[in-house]
């Protein structure tokens, strides 16, 4: 994954396009499925693998997210420590990323020496400048183990579904947002606040022995983001280029200004994670002794630990690191995240940042996506729902097609859903028929009928400009492609490799590449043939970033040597001359194979079918039930106003014969029947 120890560590370049790319942390309790997976690390790949076919100096950074309450239940869970867990997932999380060419220049994870470094250094800068903050809370206290415990160490009967097994966090049955504790106050949430709970825990019990816990006093940090949405505010309008984020960014972001910041809590009762430094002036050893840093305050800070990492190695006084993130004039950054994670990477790290006063390298741009859905269900691992990523070679498909649909339907601007008769047409219709029919001809009739040598296609003079056309059409969608990776549209992008590729096939076929053009207009035929091989070394650079795989075994045949991807390039303007005449070219293979259409039902069987019914069952019960209840409020309301008239109407008709009695009484001689 780029990590080698021997490599020499990539560092930005003055005067130069310096490009850091960052893809949301994946957490070590887990195995990530394919909407996790499209969600952040193989877009950021996608736009890694562009940058540096640009040209541009680029490091891509990841690694697992591997500290908070989640790893050390699931430690409790499966019976080991969480640094045993940890190095289970961060291992099957490399082997996954793997296989899916996800092409990091640094891989890494959080428990590191420099991680704790960074963070220390943030907060203490964050606690000299004033922007944090100690409150007393109360808090679930085990008097067994002597010790707080996070609410997810609380277990309990909810007190509104009443399940058992409910967290001190959420009740799992019903979706509610719990306390682990009765709440003495109200417990709204401010705008700006973390959610508060709707409900509590009946019986709560410490989960690691049982006991009943205590409401105790603690004291807890918090980040002053009050105190600092001025500053962040003035970013967001000004410095960070949020106008150009994706969408669904810009209005979460929007929506907490709006709402206005509340301070944050950043610490924990928890051993696994970084602890709170305790030789500062004012905050008290015997208060923080034993709790550490909030996840969400230091997983963003894994990105630059993870990069010092890289470039200074075992240095522990390494400054390369500095070089990528305390260099805002010289680097740009680009992030990569689910859109559940635009918050922390929108303000409360660059709020933390702001707060230290030092000059940070700050997000450029936030591309984020919605959710990827399953066969109009959703994802799930307990219940083998879904394509997870160490089951997708088990279909036996290629990685370059996972990765060409995964990308082809990337939840840009809505949700989207994963379909496996989809994912059979895409290979059968969009990539066999379009871009590996054009391969597979060029190439093939060029090793058969012209000696599998390069013509010289130069030799045509063009008579009627067609080929000038076809050229000026490429370098058109050329330009759209640019414009369209740089603004991380990934999805229009692609799409624009294949219509690429219809241009080459449309070449083909207004020519008739054929034996009988052969003979009767050699000149003509070598110019098809050699337009169409230097449009394929074109497609081979476009494509690179969204299928690796399949670019190199594009080079192969058109007879482009060596390796590796440096040979891959995306250039300004399409001259249609790279591949010489003379040049001899490869062996033509099939670059994809026909999927047979039954697969699609099979596969769905294999990866969770009857789940999946029972699962749509449940959603259509309870969509039906809502509708119910809807029908029956408005029955209710309808039934309330009918109510409601006819007092009204007895009223008005006692009225009426009233008037009617009092005139007949003042007019003897009339008779109603009159």
């Amino acid at each position: 994954m780029g990590d080698s120890a021997s490599t020499p560590s990539l560092l930005p370049q003055p005067g130069k396009q310096n490009v850091l790319i960052t893809s949301a942390l994946p957490y070590a309790n887990n195995v990530p499925h394919l909407g996790n997976i499209i969600g952040s690390v193989l877009s950021a790949d996608v736009f890694a693998r562009f940058c540096r076919a640009r040209g541009f100096s680029t490091l891509y950074i990841c690694g697992t997210d591997e500290y908070g309450t989640a790893t050390e239940t699931q430690a409790l869970a499966e019976g080991v420590d969480p640094a045993t867990l940890c190095n289970k997932y961060n291992a099957i999380h490399r082997d996954i990323y793997a296989w899916f060419k996800i092409d990091f220049d640094m891989f890494g994870r959080t428990p590191t020496p420099q991680h704790t470094e960074i963070v220390q250094d943030m907060f203490t800068r964050l606690w000299e400048n004033g922007f944090i903050e100690q409150r007393e809370t109360e808090q679930a206290y085990c008097p067994t183990h002597s010790s707080f415990l996070a609410d997810r160490f609380v277990e309990g009967e909810c007190s509104l579904c009443h399940a058992a097994g409910a967290r001190g966090d959420q009740c799992d049955a019903c979706g509610n947002l719990l306390d682990p504790l009765e709440p003495v106050e109200d417990t709204r949430a401010e705008p700006g606040e973390e959610k508060k709970a709707t409900g509590w825990l009946i019986n709560p019990r410490c989960k690691l022995d049982g006991t009943t816990p205590e409401r105790r006093k603690t004291k807890h940090l918090y980040l002053r983001l009050d105190a600092l949405q001025p500053e962040i505010k003035t970013w967001l309008d000004n410095a960070s280029n949020s106008k150009e984020w994706s969408s669904n960014a810009i209005a979460i972001t929007q929506s907490w200004i709006t709402d206005g910041l509340k301070p944050r809590s950043i610490t924990r009762d928890l051993k696994w994670g970084v602890p709170v430094p305790t030789n500062l002036p004012g905050l008290s050893e015997e208060d923080y002794a034993k709790k550490v840093f909030y996840v969400w305050f230091d997983a963003c800070i894994g990105y630059p630990s993870i990069t010092k990492c890289y470039t200074d190695r075992d240095d522990s006084s390494g400054k390369n690191w500095e070089k990528w993130w305390k260099n805002p004039d010289d680097v740009s950054l680009y992030q990569f995240m689910g859109k559940d994670n635009v918050p922390f990477h929108s303000i409360i790290f660059p709020g933390s940042q702001l707060g230290t006063r030092e000059k940070w390298t700050q997000v450029t741009k936030l591309s984020t996506t919605e959710y990827l859905n399953y066969e109009g269900g959703k994802f799930s691992k307990s219940k083998q729902v879904g394509v997870f990523g160490n089951s997708a070679k088990d279909t036996g498909v290629g990685v370059d097609v996972w990765r060409y649909y995964l990308l082809s339907r990337r939840p840009e601007t809505s949700d989207s859903e994963f379909s496996w008769r989809e994912f059979v047409d895409a290979n059968n219709n969009d990539l066999l028929k379009n871009l590996g029919n054009l391969c597979n001809r060029v190439v093939k009739f060029c090793h058969a009928k012209l000696n599998a040598v390069v013509p010289d296609y130069r030799a045509y003079k063009d008579p009627d400009n067609s080929f000038k056309q076809y050229k000026e059409e490429v370098d058109g969608l050329l330009q759209t492609y640019i414009a369209n990776l740089t603004a991380t549209k990934l999805r229009a992008g692609l799409s624009t490799v294949l219509s690429i590729s219809a241009v080459g096939n449309k070449l083909l076929q207004d020519n008739k590449l054929s034996n009988q053009l052969l003979t009767e207009d050699p000149d003509r035929c070598g110019a098809v043939v050699g337009l169409a091989l230097n449009l394929l070394h074109l497609i081979a650079g476009v494509l690179f970033p969204f299928m690796p795989g399949t670019s190199e075994a594009i080079l192969g045949q058109i007879g482009v040597q060596g390796s590796g991807s440096e040979r891959f390039s995306i250039p300004d303007t399409w001259t249609a001359d790279v591949i010489p005449p003379g040049q001899a070219i490869g062996e033509p293979k099939l670059l994809f194979s026909a999927i047979p259409v039954e697969k699609a039902d099979e596969w769905r069987e294999q990866f969770g079918g009857e789940e999946l019914r029972k699962q749509k069952a449940i959603e259509l019960e309870k969509a039906a039930a809502k509708k119910a209840q809807k029908e029956k409020e408005k029955e209710k309301k309808r039934l309330k106003k009918l109510a409601q008239k006819a007092p009204s109407e007895q009223l008005q008709n006692l009225s009426i014969n009233d008037a009617a009695a009092s005139q007949q009484s003042q007019n003897p001689s009339e008779s109603p029947a009159a």
